[in-house]
């Protein structure tokens, strides 16, 4: 199903072509959220195609056998700091060429699952079990075990009766015999080639997601392509999606967020390469009646490459998500934005801020999927279908209101659904006001009686 933006009615796909404008000004002065994708570097995991971990998995342990590390360890780290404001992530390891640790016991070989350091962890005994008679072949226990915790026990006579675990491959022909544990060895990790990104963006495309997390990349060139994928994304594909990076604020962009600093806790730094992952799960996770300004990071600390008072001004002016400390000593992002710092007659300050952006692409993605699902080649296009699908859109748009994502909508003038240019086309026009959360406080307080000389004392606070 085609979608995107539209300059004129001449698109041949079916499909949603939405555009959004803001209202032009004088120049004197509900969906399902919470799927972070990324491209990551890993001791263990699938290669060459996209794997999903939930937060869930980090807290029941089930990440062990999924990427090597349990939730509080140092391997885990970007995985966890993107987990800790979604419910999912959708993982791509782009480190290849890595060599599986195997171990040979006798007949039998088990080679890891997966290439990577992590499989060097793993270990696998040969325990005599029993003989159901004494001239019988004997039962034994296979035990694949990983730092030496038991991971899997199957109990059998002949090799070819082992089944592959979470963990290993088992391979070879004939009787077992008894073997203490044995590690697995030369297992190495991959390395890192520019090209897998292009791979990787190429299997994004079909499942869903709000967020791309780029973390500990550094490399213009692949931030570029990203930030290309996601811009093509939105308005050639209808895909509403967003990107976070690190220091690359001259995108430009309302889909494209940038940051350059990180957080100390008591335990661990996260860097600023790495606190892509944690902007973007948060990002992900975020309602789109919800605002990321001055929200707490929780156990921080200290700020990575904290910035003084008037780099803070300036980080904003040029559209970078910076952290700042909250008078209570708390650490919080300062402004939940996006590198958007050229503004036009058609996006103007409010595309910068990305409650506005999360409120407009859940309108863009469901109004997108509902008419894919319920209205192409389905509904007539003449005066009633038209009714009826501005009644649905009229209904949606009450919703994103009763949920203060918008404001002010007026049905009776807000919506025109007419037909368009073609026998088969629609164009719809929608006067929307996105809500945006309280910033900055104005206040004048009046000192004295009332009627009386008064003292006046101002304060802004911001």
């Amino acid at each position: 199903m085609a979608g995107g933006n539209w300059e004129s009615q001449n698109k041949n796909r079916p499909g949603a072509y939405i555009n959004f404008k803001a209202v032009p000004k004088p120049l004197s002065s509900v969906g399902s959220r919470g799927i972070v994708t990324m491209p990551v570097v890993l001791d263990w995991g699938p290669q060459g195609e996209l794997f999903e971990i939930l937060s869930t998995d980090m807290q029941d342990g089930k990440s062990l056998s999924k990427i090597g590390y349990t939730a509080m360890t140092e391997g885990a780290q970007v995985v966890r700091e993107a987990l800790r404001g979604c419910y999912k992530a959708l993982l791509y390891r782009v480190d290849k060429g890595g060599t599986k640790a195997t171990v040979t016991l006798n007949s039998l070989t088990a080679t890891a699952k997966y290439f990577g350091i992590c499989g060097n962890n793993i270990s696998v005994a040969i325990l005599d079990s029993y003989k159901e008679s004494e001239d019988d072949t004997p039962y034994y226990d296979v035990v694949t075990y990983y730092n030496t915790i038991e991971q899997d026990r199957q109990t059998v006579k002949e090799i070819a009766e082992l089944v592959s675990n979470d963990w290993v491959d088992f391979s070879g022909t004939g009787a077992l015999q008894e073997s203490a544990g044995t590690n697995l060895s030369s297992g190495t990790n991959g390395t890192i080639n520019n090209d897998t990104y292009a791979t990787y963006l190429n299997e994004i495309k079909k499942p869903q997601w709000q967020v791309l997390g780029l973390p500990n990349v550094t490399d213009t060139s692949v931030i570029q392509s990203v930030c290309d994928f996601i811009k093509n994304q939105r308005a050639n594909v209808g895909k509403k999606v967003t990107a976070v990076v690190y220091n690359y604020a001259q995108a430009d962009h309302e889909a494209i967020i940038s940051v350059n600093q990180g957080y100390e806790t008591d335990d661990e730094v996260i860097d600023a390469q790495t606190f892509v992952a944690t902007i973007a799960g948060l990002s992900a996770g975020a309602d789109i009646n919800e605002s990321l300004t001055y929200h707490e990071i929780e156990n921080a600390t200290k700020i990575v490459n904290q910035l003084t008072d008037e780099e803070i001004e300036a980080a904003l002016v040029n559209g970078k998500l910076v952290l700042s400390v909250r008078s209570d000593g708390a650490i919080v992002i300062e402004k939940d934005i996006n590198t958007l710092h050229t503004f036009t007659v058609e996006k103007d300050y409010q595309f910068s801020k990305n409650r506005v952006i999360r409120t407009l692409d859940e309108i863009a993605n469901s109004v997108r999927l509902t008419w894919e699902k319920s209205y192409v080649g389905k509904v007539d296009n003449d005066d009633q279908g038209r009714k009826d699908y501005k009644a649905d859109l009229i209904y949606y748009f009450t919703e994103l209101q009763r949920l203060r994502a918008i404001q002010n909508f007026d049905s009776s003038t807000d919506i025109d659904v007419l037909s368009g240019n073609d026998v088969d086309s629609v164009v719809v026009n929608v006067h929307i006001q996105p809500v945006d959360a309280m910033e900055k406080l104005y206040m004048t307080v009046m000192v004295g009686a009332k009627g009386s000389t008064y003292t006046t004392v101002s304060a802004e606070v911001a």
